[in-house]
């Protein structure tokens, strides 16, 4: 397990013991209610810091709460307390007055109230308030202040930090800082008294988290609903209409286009905000001719390009599914495009030029599995959304189908599904392909970023005819003969070349090895890893930047994690790195710039 937790411990610090530079906090030895809270808060959006979302967000409920318990049970010493200079008497004395006795008047309860008589925290989930840096401690104070940071009641951390002026933020936050650990320095089972402050009913239960919306329970399930919600799995819709945090289905989720930004819409069936008014032929249109309820031409953000190929026996059975959620009331946020993008004259023009409402019409020259993986691949599935080129106004290119795309604003770029240089599978057995799907890694390959993804909430849940259907179509695709690209070969300089290699010793070779043969099962190989010669070298510099874990998928529960390299390589550091391992070990490619990585850093702000 400690392996696994690199991605964690890169900035964390040995074991979790804390980074070296204060801004990464301990994990050892915290309650694991707390860990497993923070890690599911920055999961789902109650909690902002980019590279943690990015990191978390393929990992279900399950691991997340293995790693709270692997970070727990660290019984490890904390680092003498650090000696602040320039400290005044009366800011120690502040300090001690708030986390020993509080402040009656101002209503802001002692420190150890809630976090224990030693200050060390309290099961199953109030952490520890010694062995952390006075600048951590205030830049949390400062977000509980300001609003940054949010939680479930009963935690009441918000009113009792806005209680506090600057001075007794920075008066706690350097007592607790120079106080010693002491040598028993584990959660205590209970506090003595109940807590002085409520903000809610106390529950013993962690605060919700976000779960698969399941259909209502009926006696027995109608057959339309059970193959509805199936259906919704294949399309992946729940993550693109789900708030990060978010009621399922409710909407709200942004999306970034090269032409401003749309919000996923209300799925649920409240009359008011949702699609509780609409009726079954009102959906198919939105799904076979991309109009709304009321006639408005719908963005194309929604992928009814992909969608037109549904029948409309299974819009019918989407239809009767999305009914059977629980309403909930959420009014669908305006979109915020440019114009002239946002206009209906626009969106009738597109259409004229790039789309007609189609169905799925089956190939009578191919077998059942082929016709069934190409109506998936094709329109639930709508895998062109991200492996297709799109054009200056962002129309699939046709011409190269599934041949490659740049995910606009992502700054991902989804292989071309046809080139055996990239990620075609013609050569693949189909047990391979299969499998990929299911669990997200491979002897062959792992996904990562929005691949993970589409694995970890769509493909995984699908059935073996299913799967081995998209694997018969994905494996059938021509051959890409508008793009051969000749082999590429850098002459690297020799200072980059030296500089990259030490890099890759420092930082990578632990887990890639020393000569890029990677880990069976764990770690992929570089060396003739076809995901690090393509051509396009956005994908590589998003993964060491954000790092990344595999999908956490039923055949593969607890992934290898991959950590984040933002704050500790420069960009020329990065450029230099991977430009020595597309160049190592037999591998030939293009060099990757410091301006690409630099405008890969910017794009993360």
């Amino acid at each position: 397990m400690g392996q696994r937790m690199l991605a964690c411990t890169t900035c964390h610090g040995k074991e979790g013991r804390a980074g070296p530079d204060g801004f990464y906090p301990r994990l050892a030895g915290k309650p694991a209610g707390y860990l497993f809270n923070q890690l599911v808060h920055f999961r789902d959006g109650r909690r902002h810091y980019g590279p943690m979302a990015r990191l978390l967000e393929p990992l279900g409920d399950d691991y997340l709460q293995e790693i709270a318990r692997h970070f727990a049970a660290q019984d490890l010493p904390y680092p003498p307390a650090p000696v602040l200079q320039g400290v005044s008497g009366a800011l120690r004395q502040r300090g001690e007055q708030l986390a020993l006795r509080g402040d009656a008047v101002r209503q802001i309860p002692a420190c150890v109230a809630c976090h224990g008589a030693g200050l060390t925290g309290v099961q199953p989930r109030t952490p520890g308030l010694l062995g952390l840096p006075r600048d951590y401690l205030n830049a949390q104070l400062g977000a509980w202040r300001s609003g940054q940071r949010r939680a479930h009641a009963p935690d009441c951390m918000a009113q009792i930090a806005q209680r506090m002026d600057l001075t007794d933020v920075n008066a706690v936050a350097t007592w607790l800082a120079l106080q010693p650990v002491p040598r028993n320095s584990k959660p205590v089972v209970a506090l003595t008294q109940a807590p002085p402050m409520t903000c809610g009913t106390h529950s013993a239960e962690p605060p919700p988290v976000r779960t698969v919306a399941q259909p209502v329970a009926t006696t027995p399930a109608p057959t339309a609903v059970v193959r509805g919600s199936y259906l919704a799995r294949a399309g992946n819709c729940m993550t693109c209409h789900t708030a990060r945090g978010g009621e399922p289905y409710a909407g709200g989720r942004s999306i970034e286009t090269p032409f401003g930004t749309v919000f996923a819409g209300n799925l649920t069936p409240d009359p008011a905000t949702g699609l509780g008014r609409w009726t079954a032929d009102d959906f198919w249109r939105a799904l076979n001719e991309g109009r709304s309820r009321d006639g408005r031409l719908l963005v194309p953000a929604f992928p009814y390009t992909s969608y037109t190929q549904v029948s409309r026996s299974d819009s019918d059975a989407l239809y009767a599914y999305l009914m059977s959620l629980k309403p909930v009331v959420q009014a669908n946020a305006p979109h915020a495009l440019r114009w002239p993008y946002n206009t209906q004259a626009a969106l009738w023009a597109w259409r004229a030029l790039y789309f007609k409402p189609e169905t799925f019409v089956p190939d009578p020259a191919r077998d059942v599995a082929w016709n069934r993986g190409a109506y998936l691949v094709r329109g639930l599935g709508h895998c062109a959304g991200c492996h297709t080129a799109r054009n200056a106004l962002g129309a699939s290119d046709s011409g190269n189908d599934l041949a490659g795309g740049l995910i606009p604003q992502q700054n991902w770029y989804a292989p071309s599904l046809t080139s055996a240089a990239e990620a075609g599978v013609a050569d693949w057995p189909l047990t391979d392909i299969v499998a990929l799907l299911r669990s997200g890694q491979t002897p062959r390959a792992a996904v990562l970023g929005p691949m993970a993804e589409v694995v970890q909430h769509s493909t995984q849940h699908l059935s073996d005819a299913d799967l081995t259907a998209m694997a018969t179509y994905l494996k059938a695709l021509p051959g890409e003969t508008t793009r051969a690209r000749p082999p590429v070969t850098a002459a690297l300089p020799v200072q980059m070349q030296h500089r990259g290699a030490r890099i890759y010793e420092q930082q990578c070779a632990q887990c890639h090895g020393p000569q890029g043969e990677g880990v069976a099962g764990a770690y992929p190989r570089l060396a003739g890893n076809r995901a690090v010669t393509l051509p396009v070298t956005s994908n590589l510099v998003q993964i060491v930047l954000n790092g990344g874990f595999a999908p956490a998928t039923a055949g593969n529960p607890r992934p290898y994690g991959m950590p984040p390299f933002v704050l500790q390589l420069t960009d020329s550091d990065t450029a230099a790195v991977l430009s020595y391992i597309r160049n190592a070990w037999g591998n030939s490619a293009s060099m990757v710039t410091e301006v690409e990585v630099t405008r890969q850093r910017d794009s993360l702000r």
